[in-house]
């Protein structure tokens, strides 16, 4: 699971029956602090999110089964959770 920063959505009119009904959402991982991490990616969005929002992704097949409730869906990252603040003032440093 990880933080994204969700930059917008996708429109395909062409597309596996797994995604009938979904929302496509171009995120972009983030650290706590909102540095980016990594690529942007695509996510199925599960909760309404929109652009602009700080949200939870799971990037597991068998975690995107179980949330959209398909069986073995071709599908790999999908956002569970939109986030409200994030307190990083109790978080220890790793040296």
């Amino acid at each position: 699971m990880f933080l994204a920063q969700v930059l917008g959505s996708v429109v395909s009119t062409v597309k596996h029956q797994s995604y009938d009904g979904t929302k496509l959402m171009v995120v972009q991982p983030v650290s706590p602090g909102g540095t980016v991490t990594e690529d942007s990616l695509l996510a199925v969005d599960t909760v309404g999110a929109g652009p602009g929002e700080t949200v939870l992704v799971l990037r597991q097949g068998v975690a995107a089964a179980q949330v959209l409730g398909i069986d073995r869906p071709p599908i790999r990252s999908v956002i569970v959770g939109i986030v409200d603040p994030v307190d990083t003032s109790n978080l220890r440093r790793l040296k």
